[in-house]
């Protein structure tokens, strides 16, 4: 069977973290007891939909705060996902969860129920930092967080860290890289600040009142991070994802290999059968939607073989193994080599990608730029005679 990801989308959190812009919602309890029968039901019709048996290799319930649900309601919909889908044995199971929501009893219902996998959103270790960031715990409560989701059994973790933040100092996320390892999880996930529209710091960066750290202070925080990650035994996998060997994530890995998944629940993205889709985003919408039509698909989008090429790249060049360019050449019918020389020769020279037994990648130097890089790769892919952009 060909394997197939779930991602339940679960949009509920206690409140609105200044820099976020995910599709979430302070939580409703009469609602979210509806979004949980919506999403059980969506999981249903699509089990029974797809035309050919699909065996299901990863589920990662993601958010909002998935923990902030009760475990029993967490676990049923880890059943009806058993239930609709071949899953496979060993498959990944991942839960988001924030430290103010996190038990060991809770987290032992959840072991039992299924879940293998927890992702915890710490983003930083200093109290400060993190009202600015406008989340709820303190640094104590993490570690406290951390130490009970290990109580409750749970041997495959990552910790969520944040960088760039607004007064955050070198120092700072030094320390904060510290009590990380300290910590010992499985995996780290490092990202850098990006202020959207739509967020408070949107707001305040519009009006001239976000403080941010310079830009060669930023890099200095990810040189950091990609220096002393690896020292002490994570592996960099991915250019902000690191883990000890065998625990990367396989969720994630599906995504950036552009294999297929569904997205459930409200405002989820899927791809399946070469079609991008994406939910209704407002909860009453598509619990309704799913009342009425089994599923909630608001927006549906095939993109053409250049764009799904380019998407390839991108997706492919962020990871450390990066491309094989043979595989990639005959996968997307281009001309050999896939990519103007000229391009390449000109990122290889100044030493931001490198090419070595058929593999395209970023150099270490490139991934400081790694957005830049990839845009000028994906602008230079060479075509078919015939095809046009």
């Amino acid at each position: 069977m060909n394997p197939l990801a779930l991602y339940l989308h679960i949009p509920y959190c206690l409140s609105r973290c200044h820099y976020c812009d995910f599709n979430t919602y302070v939580l409703d309890p009469p609602q979210s007891r509806e979004y949980v029968r919506a999403l059980a039901a969506e999981v249903r019709h699509y089990g029974a939909a797809l035309e050919e048996p699909r065996q299901v290799e990863t589920i990662f319930f993601g958010g909002g705060t998935p923990s902030l649900l009760p475990p029993e309601d967490l676990c049923a919909l880890l059943e009806a996902c058993r239930a609709a889908f071949p899953v496979s044995p060993g498959a990944e199971v991942t839960l988001e969860a924030n430290p103010e929501t996190v038990t060991a009893a809770a987290f032992a219902t959840l072991l039992h129920g299924g879940f293998n996998r927890v992702s915890l959103g710490v983003q930083a270790l200093q109290a400060g930092l993190l009202h600015v960031l406008g989340r709820p715990h303190t640094p104590a409560r993490a570690a406290e967080a951390f130490a009970a989701i290990r109580a409750a059994g749970f041997r495959n973790v990552n910790l969520d860290v944040m960088f760039g933040l607004p007064g955050q100092s070198l120092r700072d996320w030094c320390r904060t890289l510290e009590g990380v390892l300290a910590l010992g999880p499985e995996h780290v996930s490092t990202y850098g600040l990006t202020v959207e529209d739509g967020t408070l710091f949107g707001r305040l960066s519009r009006e001239g009142a976000l403080r941010l750290p310079a830009e060669g202070a930023h890099l200095a925080m990810y040189r950091e991070a990609i220096r002393v990650l690896p020292a002490a035994g994570y592996r960099r996998y991915e250019i902000s994802n690191f883990a000890r060997p065998g625990f990367e994530c396989r969720h994630n890995l599906t995504y950036w290999r552009q294999g297929e998944y569904l997205g459930l629940g409200a405002g989820a993205h899927g791809f399946l059968g070469g079609t991008r889709y994406m939910n209704h985003r407002l909860p009453a919408a598509y619990i309704a939607a799913v009342r009425s039509q089994g599923i909630a698909v608001a927006t549906r989008e095939r993109p053409s073989p250049l764009e799904h090429a380019e998407e390839a790249l991108m997706l492919g060049l962020r990871l450390a193994e990066g491309i094989d360019l043979s595989a990639f050449t005959v996968r997307f019918d281009l001309q050999d080599p896939p990519i103007d020389p000229s391009a390449l020769a000109r990122l290889g020279g100044l030493g931001l990608i490198e090419a070595h037994g058929g593999r395209l990648r970023l150099a270490e130097a490139g991934l400081t730029v790694s957005d830049s890089v990839i845009v000028e790769l994906a602008a230079s892919l060479v075509l078919p005679a015939g095809i046009h952009a």
